[in-house]
Formats: structure tokens, C-alpha cells, sequence
């Protein structure tokens, strides 16, 4: 039986008493899911912490999931091998539709580096899923190396790396392409926020952006 059936039985759904168009009036704006996917060293997680901190201030209810925070928790019990990547990225999914479907903006930083991963994430929450490609080639993301990892996997210290001993596959459609290669992080997150003002609404503003 593979990990996606579900074992358990006599499970029941839910029928919340509050509507989700109720919470979207108390939020003043949709929930959904912000999926970045990338390299690492791409800017997904400095991206993903800096959207996090404006929206915030901008009034949206929003929250934040990375793949380090994760893996030290939910996660922990799972390696790098393909399938336990594809197990990482079914949980992250099924957590990330749960807050959304609470009524916030939920923010993903993670390689997820198989489209038919991200395809399954999506298909929990179709409707509100939203894939961001975080854009930088190989040689710009090894230059950056911000925890060394790359080092070591060329070294031969961490296998199954995405980019050196492990694929990644770039989004086959993503709903925007955010080129850190090419952008600032200043303009990259500009981007981001026009978007999510866009696709998720604008709430009152409780205080300007820093």
C-alpha cells in the first residue's frame, strides 16, 4: 500500500460552521497557497520570509512554511531519496491546503524539484494554488551557496542533491516566474506583492511597509 492511500478507517469530513466566504470578510482577502520552488540558493527562503513580513504588515493573514522548519518537525522522519521527497512534498501539501482553507495566504519555500510532486500539491487545493518559479541557473545559485551545501555535494558528502546528483525539474506552467538571477530582492519581492494583491485581494492596511 503506497503512503498516498489512506489507511485509516471509519473517517468522516468536517462540515465547519464557518463558510469560507466568512473568512475571506474577516480577512479581507482570499486564502490560498504561494508554492515557491527552485534551486537552492535560488532566494525562495529570503523571498519567502520577506513576503511573509510585508504582507503582514500590509494586513493579510499569511503564514510561512520552509522546508528546514519542516524537516526538524512534521517532516523528520523523512530523507532525500525520491520517495521520501515525494512524501515531504504530499504532507506539505495536504498542511498548506489546511491553512488556507483557514483563510490564509500560505507561503511554501521548497525545491519540490519533480513536477508530478508540485502537480499533487496543487491537486489538494486546485483552486488556490499558485506556483511560483523562483528562477536562477546552477552556476548562480552554486556562486551564492549560502550554506555550503553545494560544496559538499560536489564532494560527494550529500547525495541525492537537486542539481548536481539529483534532477530538478522547472515548472511546466508556473502561474509567475520570479528571476533572481536577473532581479534584486527589492524587485523580486515587488513582483510577488503585486500578485498576491491581484489574485488574493487587497485587506485594509494596518500599517505601511517598511
Amino acid at each position: 500500500m503506497s503512503k498516498t492511500e489512506i489507511k485509516s478507517t471509519n473517517i468522516f469530513s468536517v462540515e465547519h460552521r464557518v463558510a469560507a466566504t466568512e473568512r475571506q470578510e474577516t480577512n479581507g482577502h482570499r486564502g490560498g497557497i504561494l508554492w515557491l520552488t527552485g534551486l537552492s540558493g535560488s532566494g525562495k527562503t529570503t523571498l519567502g520570509l520577506e513576503l511573509e513580513r510585508h504582507l503582514h504588515l500590509k494586513g493579510y493573514q499569511v503564514y510561512m512554511l520552509d522546508g528546514d522548519n519542516v524537516r526538524g518537525g512534521l517532516n523528520s522522519d523523512l530523507g532525500f531519496a525520491p520517495d521520501d521527497r515525494t512524501e515531504n512534498i504530499r504532507r506539505i501539501g495536504e498542511v498548506a491546503a489546511l491553512f488556507a482553507d483557514a483563510g490564509l495566504i500560505v507561503v511554501t519555500a521548497f525545491i519540490s524539484p519533480y513536477q508530478a510532486d508540485r502537480d499533487l500539491a496543487r491537486a489538494v487545493k486546485p483552486d488556490g494554488f499558485h506556483e511560483v518559479f523562483v528562477k536562477a541557473d546552477l552556476e548562480t545559485c552554486e556562486e551564492r551557496d549560502p550554506k555550503g551545501l553545494y560544496k559538499r555535494a560536489r564532494l560527494g558528502e550529500i547525495p541525492e542533491f537537486t542539481g548536481i546528483s539529483a534532477p530538478y525539474e522547472q515548472p511546466a506552467a508556473a502561474e509567475l516566474v520570479v528571476d533572481t538571477g536577473a532581479l534584486s530582492i527589492g524587485q523580486s519581492i515587488n513582483r510577488l506583492l503585486e500578485y498576491v494583491d491581484d489574485q488574493f485581494g487587497q485587506p485594509h492596511t494596518l500599517s505601511s511597509v517598511a
